[in-house]
């Protein structure tokens, strides 16, 4: 049999819920970053993408790690 939890249930359309609705902060996504990324297109081989995503979620990442690195940027 299930629950009735109507009585549970706070009235959000009530005037302390709207104000405390209304000081609360918005806040969408991640933080921005101090140095942001850049989107771009770049043609790679076929092995080499398969390389990198064969190592699962991060390729991306570990592209960019060895890019940095053969560009003598490695932090």
């Amino acid at each position: 049999m299930p629950r009735d939890f109507d009585d549970e249930v706070p009235d959000l359309s009530a005037p302390e819920w709207q104000a405390a609705f209304a000081k609360a902060p918005v806040q969408r996504g991640r933080p921005r970053s101090e140095s942001p990324k850049i989107s771009t297109t770049i043609r790679l081989s076929p092995e080499v993408l398969a390389h990198f995503r064969a190592g699962g979620p991060g390729w991306q990442t570990r592209i960019d790690e060895t890019l940095r690195k053969a560009a003598g940027l490695d932090r």
